[in-house]
């Protein structure tokens, strides 16, 4: 008996993800009585652990920089998958569903898992320490794809509003995958050194010595249930965000608050997995899956919502107003400066998650 229930703990990676997927199917389109979204919060919960450590499985075969790349954007393509069938429902909301979820994204990666990762590294070993070439790129790859997606149509004149006309749309669309394309290949293949973990002497760690990398059978099998997970993640997220969406809305919270609180649990298993690596002073794979997810969030998210507006009605706006500009300028600049030593403190930690807070009060309270 007591053999079974070992088997059976260890196998809760294979079974959680499979049940989220049923459970999806069962209850998608449908309203939810306050039983069912119990148990639907109880199995995200679980497919989000799950996500993470099918994630770290795939990342000790394949190594970094491609463990951390294979989640976010795995995640991405979810992500996204999940705006643009919200999209497609209409409504007066879905004009700035891609930019409300794409800028939430770029804070909480940013400020919340790079601050948080930073804390928890530097407060553990004295310092955090990681690459600055690699993650000096990362990040000002970054700040363009922000830039031209989410700032420029503020100010463009073509069309009324902070809207892209269709040849500015495409020309965004273009270059966000130009970039995103330009950046995967230079952390994977020339300069994948940059995208390394580095001793606090400054010398890269190519490969983890303390256990033998699980075999291909097993990594492809982590791969097919990492997708079943990231798809209940994100498929039961959306279930659960009418019971969200009337629980803000009884609190008198801002609209926007669902958004930020969908995109929290859509983006945990990244978190979850940037804290580990921080914890065992791997910080620099905890920037690349930060900077990796904010990058694909918009290196993908603007392409996919680019072409699903040839056949969706209404507008796709896409430029952020004044407060949103300033965050964003402000978390660029700071992050310039934490990235540029190469080495970051409690402070540095401390001053991203005061940004990601400062997010977080002027969504609730605009």
């Amino acid at each position: 008996m007591i053999t079974r229930l070992r088997s059976l703990t260890r196998s809760w990676t294979i079974l959680v993800p499979v049940l989220a997927v049923v459970l999806l199917s069962l209850t998608w389109g449908r309203a939810l009585p306050g039983v069912i979204v119990v148990l639907v919060t109880v199995v995200l919960a679980g497919s989000v652990l799950a996500a993470v450590h099918h994630a770290e499985v795939i990342a000790h075969r394949v190594g970094e920089p491609f463990g951390s790349l294979v989640l976010a954007i795995a995640v991405t393509i979810i992500e996204v998958a999940l705006i643009v069938t919200l999209m497609a429902d209409g409504g007066d909301k879905s004009s700035t569903l891609a930019r409300d979820t794409v800028f939430a994204a770029v804070m909480i990666t940013c400020n919340g898992v790079v601050g948080i990762s930073l804390l928890v590294a530097s407060l553990r070993h004295g310092t955090a320490v990681f690459n600055p070439e690699g993650t000096g790129a990362a990040l000002a790859t970054v700040a363009t794809l922000a830039t031209l997606s989410l700032v420029l149509p503020t100010f463009t004149t073509s069309k009324p509003g902070p809207e892209f006309s269709t040849v500015q749309l495409t020309f965004a669309a273009l270059s966000s995958l130009i970039l995103y394309a330009l950046f995967v290949a230079t952390q994977t293949v020339r300069h994948r050194d940059y995208f390394l973990p580095i001793t606090r002497q400054g010398e890269v760690i190519t490969a983890e010595d303390h256990a033998q990398p699980p075999s291909a059978r097993t990594a492809w099998m982590s791969l097919g249930l990492l997708g079943l997970a990231l798809i209940g993640v994100v498929g039961l997220a959306k279930g659960v965000s009418p019971t969200i969406e009337s629980g803000v809305a009884a609190a008198g919270l801002n609209q926007a608050v669902v958004g930020v609180i969908i995109a929290l649990l859509v983006l945990l298993p990244e978190t979850i997995a940037a804290l580990r690596s921080a914890r065992r002073d791997r910080v620099q794979t905890s920037l690349n899956l930060a900077l990796g997810s904010a990058m694909a969030s918009i290196g993908l998210t603007i392409p996919a919502v680019a072409l699903a507006s040839v056949w969706l009605s209404g507008p796709l706006v896409l430029g952020l107003g004044s407060v949103h500009m300033l965050l964003l300028t402000l978390t660029v600049v700071v992050s310039s400066l934490t990235v540029v030593p190469g080495r970051a403190t409690p402070l540095q930690g401390g001053v991203h998650l005061v940004l990601f807070a400062a997010y977080l009060e002027l969504a609730i309270n605009p």
